[in-house]
């Protein structure tokens, strides 16, 4: 277990007339990840995954005039190859075509994307 201050006076300050609080974190819980990753491990995966997820939709819709409003049931299985709305598929679309390519550096709260080194790559 872990022991985490919320409040802690500047230094040279006399300490607040409150203590302040703490609170024991469980070692297994992880910090949340900066941002979510929905990038596939190949660019073709990922294509294939939206052709799954774009033929469900479509095919569900067109399938309506001919079995029912019962093909609909097919549509939220798009959900599923698309790990999530079809938004989240463009976006891990983007983080696929660009994983290993840039790189986010933070500096001060300033971050930016910058060309990933071919070097750091290659070891």
């Amino acid at each position: 277990m872990n022991t985490v201050n919320i409040v802690k006076p500047p230094e040279g300050t006399k300490s607040p007339v409150i203590a302040p609080t703490a609170i024991t974190v469980p070692s297994a819980v992880k910090a949340p990840s900066a941002a979510p990753n929905f990038a596939s491990k190949s660019v073709p995966r990922h294509l294939a995954r939206g052709v799954i997820g774009f033929g469900l939709i479509i095919g569900s819709i067109a399938m309506v005039p001919v079995a029912g409003p019962a093909t609909l049931l097919a549509a939220p299985l798009a959900l599923i190859a698309f790990r999530g709305c079809p938004t989240c598929w463009m976006v891990g679309l983007a983080q696929t075509i660009s994983r290993g390519r840039l790189e986010r550096q933070c500096v001060d709260g300033v971050c930016t994307l910058t060309k990933a080194d071919p070097a750091a790559k290659a070891k």
